[in-house]
């Protein structure tokens, strides 16, 4: 697939239980690299327009509040085969039914609180990545 980027966003309840570093660790440890960084506490509007894509489903509204209640870390992730490989890491939505040693099965509380976004496709990563990072916030990474 070749190097491409990818979103990442470490959520609410993954602040509140002080897991940062370890998330950024198993990041590492896939062969990712952290090209961008930062620390925001979303505001209603903000939220809404990032999961726009979910406004007519029952969840959309818990979503918001959900993602309000405290800060998070938006990453931007580069790596060969990035979405995949940062989905396969997260694993599945819900927590119940994700893989031994994923961070959502290991760090999620249910299918709201699970723990960490990501992309799901290219055109979705572009997407995402622009609402968080102006193109100068995401560093040029030189892979050896």
């Amino acid at each position: 697939m070749g190097v491409e980027k990818t979103l990442g966003i470490i959520k609410p309840d993954s602040l509140e239980k002080g897991i940062i570093g370890e998330i950024c660790q198993r990041i590492e440890n896939a062969n990712l690299k952290i090209v961008g960084m930062k620390m925001l506490h979303l505001n209603a509007s903000k939220a809404a327009g990032f999961y726009a894509v979910h406004k007519d489903k029952p969840f959309f509204a818990g979503l918001v509040s959900f993602m309000t209640s405290g800060p998070c870390v938006v990453m931007a992730l580069e790596g060969d085969n990035a979405i995949k490989r940062w989905r396969d890491t997260m694993g599945a939505t819900n927590p119940e039914q994700a893989a031994e040693g994923t961070l959502r099965r290991d760090f999620g509380t249910n299918i709201e609180r699970n723990a960490v976004h990501g992309s799901d496709a290219p055109d979705t990563a572009s997407f995402e990545l622009s609402y968080f990072f102006e193109p100068n916030e995401i560093v040029k990474y030189e892979w050896m």
